[in-house]
């Protein structure tokens, strides 16, 4: 019996110079981000890996201590208030989802079991027909069961909330199913993480596949807010339209994106498992990536929480994290005596946005400062200064959100030479 798959071996002032007019060829600086990132060790000493995490119906984040063989509760302020033991010894319980019935469902990877947990931590479990199923991810469907892969024997299953199991073979054989989520269409839509597929599923069990591209290893899927399908991949993002329409969009050199969930600011939030990293891409395809301490461990799923944040958990380490769902998707050019900068601008709570300009000599000046609403979706657009911007040579632009002075959200840099 093999562990489920963690890793892949691949690798308001107003402002000077504004014009609108287009220009010419320009280089393009990579944002280098930031983000307020907290990390909460867990108080009551878990194992060494956290597995899927999800925000329960008592409006705390529940999560799977795998190697522990714990579920978990942390509360919106980061206190770790119980773990609660699994009843089967060394039965790795994996993803976890809230259910119709206002209980927590997850997976027991090793035991071939399907674990319901009450808010009150009392846990039944229920085992799987066929044996070493190897359920991976679960999720609650549009037909009041629940439905979970089994990526061991290669099938779909779903389970009422009163314990019937039924199983359905998926068509490509050895093909790994690996996430699933509930689609716009009234169907589950699953990664096929060896068969390089995406999968569809009625609730009466017939499957459609829709083949990847290229071999691209796929792993978790979420509904996004576009009425589309997203996913993570070896290096990218995906997304696939009910259609069955496929398009990628590439993240960093061996990022290996993994968990992935709609966020509350209207874009898709990831982990990267090997960056050390969590991602944000928009519906329009424009990616952010926000580090994470390296004493944190590599971020393994990812879920909204209650209070309008991303949370997360880590492979390695007892460690569970919370990230404001914010982004500026930042970027900036010059040419023609012409600063650009372009902006993906989204956030799930109202602030104060601003950017300074910081040249390489010291000193620096404030472009803006202008309080927002919430903004969801992302807006997309560009804001220029010039013709006429001096020649400052290189200069850092800092642009951020923050709840009040000092206290920041996120932010995000780029480097420009105005010198050409």
């Amino acid at each position: 019996m093999q562990k489920p798959i963690q890793k892949r071996m691949e690798s308001g002032a107003p402002m000077i110079w504004l014009v609108a007019s287009v220009l010419g060829l320009a280089t393009v600086a990579a944002a280098a981000t930031g983000s307020n990132i907290t990390e909460y060790p867990a108080a009551m000493r878990f194992a060494d890996e956290l597995g899927g995490i999800v925000t329960g119906p008592d409006g705390a984040l529940w999560f799977a201590d795998s190697n522990g063989t714990n579920i978990g509760r942390i509360t919106s302020a980061g206190m770790v208030t119980a773990k609660y033991p699994v009843p089967t010894p060394n039965s790795y319980p994996y993803r976890i989802t809230a259910g119709p019935d206002g209980a927590l469902w997850f997976t027991e990877f090793f035991a071939s079991n399907i674990g319901r947990i009450t808010t009150a931590g009392k846990v039944t479990e229920y085992p799987i027909p066929t044996s070493d199923s190897g359920p991976e991810t679960i999720t609650a469907g549009p037909d009041g069961a629940l439905w979970f892969t089994e990526n061991n024997v290669n099938n779909i299953g779903r389970i009422t909330t009163t314990g019937e199991v039924t199983e359905y073979p998926v068509p490509t054989v050895d093909s790994a199913p690996w996430g699933i989520t509930a689609g716009p269409d009234g169907a589950l839509w699953f990664t096929e993480n060896e068969g390089n597929k995406i999968g569809r599923i009625t609730t009466s069990g017939v499957i459609t596949e829709y083949r990847l591209p290229a071999d691209s290893d796929p792993f978790g899927i979420t509904a996004g807010p576009d009425g589309a399908l997203w996913f993570s991949e070896l290096h990218q993002i995906g997304r696939i339209t009910t259609a069955g329409v496929i398009t990628e969009y590439s993240a960093t050199s061996n990022s290996d994106p993994f968990g992935i969930t709609a966020g509350p600011d209207g874009a898709l939030w990831f982990t990267e498992t090997f960056n050390g990293k969590i991602g944000r891409i928009t519906t329009a395809g424009l990616i952010t990536e926000y580090p994470v301490s390296a004493a944190f461990g590599q971020p393994n799923m990812i879920t909204a929480g209650p209070d309008g944040a991303l949370w997360f958990t880590a492979i390695i380490g007892f460690n569970v994290a919370r990230a404001p769902a914010c982004g500026l998707g930042f970027s900036a050019s010059f040419a023609n005596g012409t600063l650009t900068m372009n902006f993906s601008l989204g956030t799930s709570t109202a602030a104060t946005w601003y950017a300074n300009l910081r040249p390489s000599a010291g000193g620096g000046t404030q472009l803006w400062s202008t309080p927002i609403p919430a903004v969801v979706p992302p807006a997309s657009f560009t804001r220029k200064l010039g013709p006429g911007f001096p020649n400052m040579g290189e200069v850092e632009i800092v642009s951020g959100l923050e709840t009040a002075p000092g206290v920041g959200l996120c932010y995000e840099t780029a480097n420009v030479n105005t010198g050409q």
